[in-house]
């Protein structure tokens, strides 16, 4: 792999790896310098914010839910024309699942199989010299790990950048730079993160202003020489992507815009062709098509367009009746009868599955999941085990008597339960699929 790459990684959430994930990019990019976008575990929003600073796509890499061909292949697509590659860690660096190392769904799992060094983000809004032990720590804690030094946070004052910079530098490791306090560079967030890239107004100018201020406040050219070639060698694009028809009329709008980038790479690199369609516009799928599939998004925030869209709404029920559709997440809750939003109010959907989705009742409900097919479907043949992430707070409201569409596990070893509904040629589950099980 040619290019030189490091990973953007925290020892927790909200340290500021996004910020300056997309600092870096677009600063560099400035530079002239060829620069692609990697994230580390499931998430749909960063990665677009990463094609947005860049101007390349940007793939997930998933220790957990990929197998080591198809995420050193996406490395390797990265990679292509690229001088640097830039990935932004999730959670804290070392957090995943309790499996064997290597297979944990962690920043360190990733960071191992490359030999990309970490590009430390402290948070030390209130401490200074406590920043050193906890940067040992991170250096220390997995021997598999290199910190090719440490970027300061949320710093308060020239004195709180010494104290804290002079412990991690007496540890051993080099501060890149000190970013201080500032309310004027955050991008606008919602309930599952950041507002999406393609909603943000004036985004292209929001990149540009933080990419001012991390370059006024880190070393980029320190930053340049920390990264290092990948290790081992890119692989071919992965061939365990089987897509659900040959034809897939796909909804892509505010509403409906999570679907993996790799996904449809490999439905396309097998042989599958596009045909999207925004149901916000009211268009329908189109009829030449053999699959309909609906992503997941943000309907709940839409639902009165949807509700309006007789166009989309007729053409899916006419796609129906003689051909699959499948939603994932929010698709699923559009092909049921109804969604509740947050307010209370019932928007009447599609109706091709028998159930009613609430935002007026929310719970929390993340993590990874491993789904096994109770039956031939869209998805693959009764069996067959699919791996994925669950992310949402609609609840089920009405559950009618639709056949289950899979059972599912998480990741901690809980007992198996049923998942999603299955009628006719429908389906559709809570279920963000992100590789089959090798």
């Amino acid at each position: 792999m040619s290019a030189r790459g490091l990973i953007v990684a925290a020892p927790r959430s909200g340290s500021g790896k996004t910020t300056l994930t997309l600092g870096l990019m677009r600063a560099l990019r400035r530079r002239g310098i060829a620069v692609s976008g990697l994230k580390c575990g499931p998430d749909y929003i960063d990665p677009a914010f990463h094609a947005a600073a860049t101007g390349r796509q940007s793939f997930n890499l998933d220790s957990w839910a990929m197998s080591a061909p198809l995420y050193r292949a996406l490395a390797g697509k990265a990679a292509e024309h690229s001088e640097l590659i830039i990935c932004e860690g999730l959670m804290g660096l070392f957090d995943g699942v309790p499996t064997p190392t290597g297979s944990t769904g962690s920043t360190a799992d990733i960071a191992a199989a490359f030999g990309w060094p970490v590009l430390l983000v402290l948070d030390v809004s209130g401490q200074s010299q406590s920043a050193g032990a906890l940067a040992l720590g991170c250096a220390r804690f997995d021997p598999r790990v290199k910190i090719g030094g440490v970027v300061l946070n949320r710093v308060g004052s020239e004195r709180h950048r010494n104290l804290a910079s002079r412990a991690i530098e007496q540890v051993g490791l080099n501060v890149l730079g000190a970013l201080p306090r500032s309310g004027e560079i955050a991008l606008p967030e919602r309930h599952l993160g950041l507002v999406q890239a393609g909603e943000t107004a004036g985004l292209d100018a929001a990149l540009d202003r933080l990419a001012d201020f991390v370059e006024a406040h880190v070393d980029l050219d320190k930053i340049l020489a920390a990264a290092a070639p990948g290790a081992g060698d890119a692989l071919p694009a992965d061939a365990s992507f089987t897509p659900p028809g040959q034809r897939i009329a796909i909804a892509r709008d505010d509403a409906f815009s999570f679907l993996y980038p790799h996904v449809l790479e490999g439905w396309r690199a097998a042989g599958a062709e596009f045909s999207f369609f925004s149901p916000l516009a009211d268009e329908a799928p189109d009829e030449a098509c053999d699959v309909c599939w609906l992503p997941g998004g943000y309907p709940e925030l839409h639902a009165g367009c949807l509700v309006q869209a007789t166009n989309f709404l007729s053409g899916v029920r006419s796609f129906a009746a003689t051909r699959p559709v499948h939603g994932e997440c929010g698709g699923y809750m559009v092909l049921g009868r109804a969604l509740i939003d947050a307010q209370g109010v019932r928007h009447e959907m599609l109706g091709l599955l028998d159930l009613a989705t609430s935002f007026a009742v929310r719970k929390l409900t993340l993590g990874y999941r491993e789904a096994r097919l109770l039956g031939d479907g869209i998805l693959g043949a009764a069996g067959t085990r699919l791996r994925g992430h669950e992310f949402h707070y609609a609840t089920i409201a009405e559950l009618g008597a639709d056949v289950p569409l899979a059972e599912v596990t998480d990741a901690y070893g809980s007992p198996a339960k049923a998942s999603g509904s299955r009628r006719g040629h429908v389906s559709g589950s809570f279920f963000h699929m992100i590789a089959p099980v090798a």
